[in-house]
């Protein structure tokens, strides 16, 4: 395999930050953006990379191997299915797609050929959360009870998706992880007030089986940068913070007790959880890489990613019917979960 074999298309706001880990990985053959600007810029950090305007030079080239995807959502599906179908392994950045057929379509694809189609939950590959998710698999924090996830900051406003679509898929792959399952059902409300018809705000409620609920609460309309996920259980609580550089990661011996017909808070110690200080998204790229080497199922493959657009597009509905609640039932993970 040709050493420098990956080509990001894609090198805007979050594409350039995959520019810079696969080219500090030394696998960057390609930069694509149709911003001849965008590429003057990368290509003065990256003078030795390749650089075009055109996506079918990079479906040509036989050097690339992989196709790292960093467009507008609206674009993942096309350009995905163009390079699975070019015989290219894919790594396309989250929404998988913007409606479920198309999604599944993709899925097919990869499998019918052969490829890698890996999906960028990039919250997957953070050490705090592989770490959460042994946690709760050890059953340290008891039957979980519920979840919530909070993701706000003042911006970055979009035009082309709402913010449910935005931030909330982030969310949703994590609490899919934790609790290993889809929802019964979800409803989701919010607001639009810079732009018609965008939600700025979103609430989603899921339920899942068990009676175990999750909430998430996404805004670009809020005064400071929260993001912030909570897992309670009967035995333990546990909160993942990421906007702290430090103590990402708690675990809380709390909860609640019954004594004498009373429920009475139980309160002791606050465990505070170390793991490498390694960057999620370079953790996230080296996978795709050894993925493509190994010919290996990707952790959050098409599948996965598949599942997230099922609740994506459910709560879509959701929202567009005030807050009717959508059923997800008869819906399975990926057949080896």
């Amino acid at each position: 395999m040709n050493e420098k074999h990956i080509a990001v298309v894609g090198c805007g706001y979050w594409g350039k930050n995959l520019v810079r880990n696969f080219y500090q990985l030394r696998v960057l053959n390609t930069i694509c953006d149709v911003d001849r600007d965008v590429l003057r810029q990368n290509s003065a950090d990256y003078p030795d990379v390749k650089r075009t305007v055109d996506y079918g030079e990079v479906l040509d080239n036989e050097a690339i191997r992989g196709v790292v995807i960093a467009t507008p959502a609206e674009l993942h599906y096309e350009q995905a299915k163009k390079a699975l179908l070019q015989g290219k392994d894919v790594f396309v950045e989250k929404p998988l797609a913007l409606h479920c057929p198309q999604g599944k379509e993709l899925v097919e694809i990869a499998e019918a050929r052969g490829a890698i189609l890996m999906v960028g939950h990039i919250l997957e590959y953070h050490p705090a959360i592989v770490k959460l998710k042994q946690i709760v698999d050890s059953g340290e924090l008891g039957r979980i009870y519920y979840i919530y996830s909070l993701r706000l900051n003042l911006g970055k406003v979009r035009r082309e998706e709402n913010i449910l679509w935005s931030f909330a898929p982030h969310d949703i792959s994590v609490i899919l992880l934790l609790l290993g399952s889809l929802p019964v059902s979800v409803s989701a409300f919010g607001g639009s007030y810079l732009q018609p018809e965008i939600a700025d705000v979103t609430v989603t409620n899921l339920l899942f089986p068990d009676n175990v609920r999750a909430h998430i609460f996404v805004s670009w309309l809020h005064p400071y940068k929260e993001q912030k996920l909570v897992v309670i259980g009967d035995r333990k609580m546990a909160v993942f913070d990421d906007v702290v550089k430090e103590r990402k990661l708690k675990i809380y011996d709390q909860g609640i007790e019954w004594i004498n017909g009373l429920p009475l808070p139980r309160q002791t110690a606050e465990t505070t959880l170390f793991f490498p200080e390694t960057e999620p998204l370079r953790l996230e790229c080296e996978h795709f890489l050894q993925c493509i080497r190994d010919r290996s199922k990707p952790k959050t493959d098409g599948h996965k990613g598949l599942m997230v657009l099922r609740v994506l597009e459910a709560s879509q509905r959701s929202l567009e019917n005030n807050a009717v609640p959508i059923s997800l039932q008869g819906l399975e993970l990926s057949p080896d979960d």
